[in-house]
């Protein structure tokens, strides 16, 4: 099926962008990488009048650290974050999420902050910013504002933004010698939807865990941090039985369907042992070794 007629628009600046956003409004979509956007055009699910296309404006496609943060620009890339070493040995729970989105087709297009974006509850980066506590930064005709990713995300391809702003970065917290993390994720063939996926980060402070950040795809309306499981693990021994309880209140915080991935009672079972299972590398990781 081909997409509804639209009206496209290549700016070449962030300033064009926000102007004709302001202008258009509802029915204005931003394209970036596209693999979100277009497969819903082609089907008709969705059906904007106006696309806005970013990949004219300079500028937009980095992924470096400053000011405390690792920045990913609007336009970087899933495989920048791939290839990227910086996120590779500075970002594990990043670095580990990359490989893992969709196909090496996707990949090569689609972007980080037009997932974050789209919000879809299957969606990788979601839960994965939530456990490093990461937030986006959207520009609009008011200027720029930034956004926790908690707030950002409301409910199924829903977000905070409003219709005449952009996200024109992604920002995770720089991370200490001392903190790590991975994704584990759960498909029934590369490039499928995550049945499962869980996302952690933890950071040691004198043999406790000082922080930590544990998040889940697929099992939820959202991507849906397991509150109950960090706060249990803050300011506790990396013991066997802590990092049971964690997941056991991680299995307990998602939400699954029963669907043809598998039952909702064999979802939960898998974010237990994802969560344990991730915890105990992030704290191998942190430790200084490998598990």
């Amino acid at each position: 099926m081909y997409p509804a007629r639209f009206e496209y628009f290549a700016p070449t600046s962030l300033e064009e962008v926000v102007a004709t956003l302001a202008e258009r409004g509802d029915e204005a979509k931003v394209l970036a990488g596209g693999q979100s956007l277009i497969p819903l055009m082609k089907l008709r699910i969705a059906a904007p009048s106006v696309v806005v296309d970013l990949n004219g404006v300079p500028g937009l496609d980095y992924v470096e650290e400053g000011e405390g943060v690792l920045r990913i620009g609007a336009l970087a890339r899933h495989k920048t974050c791939e290839k990227s070493a910086l996120v590779r040995d500075r970002y594990p729970t990043l670095g580990d999420a990359a490989p893992q989105i969709s196909d090496p087709l996707v990949r090569n297009r689609g972007t980080v902050c037009g997932s974050l974006a789209h919000a879809d509850p299957q969606g990788d980066w979601g839960a994965v910013l939530l456990a490093a506590r990461g937030e986006v930064v959207a520009r609009g005709p008011g200027g720029e504002r930034t956004i926790p990713i908690d707030d950002l995300l409301r409910g199924p391809f829903t977000t905070s933004l409003t219709p005449d702003e952009v996200i024109v970065q992604a920002r995770v917290p720089i991370q200490g010698p001392r903190s790590s993390g991975t994704y584990l994720k759960l498909e029934r063939k590369i490039g499928d939807y995550a049945t499962v996926a869980v996302a952690v980060q933890v950071t040691l402070s004198n043999g406790t865990i000082g922080e930590a950040g544990i998040a889940l795809t697929g099992v939820g309306p959202i991507n849906i941090r397991a509150a109950a499981a960090e706060e249990t693990l803050r300011g506790a021994e990396p013991t066997d039985e802590a990092i049971q309880e964690a997941a056991r209140l991680a299995a307990d915080a998602a939400e699954p369907q029963s669907d043809i991935r598998g039952t909702a009672e064999y979802k939960r079972s898998v974010v237990r042992v994802f969560t344990e299972r991730g915890l105990r590398t992030a704290i191998a990781r942190a430790k200084g070794g490998e598990e």
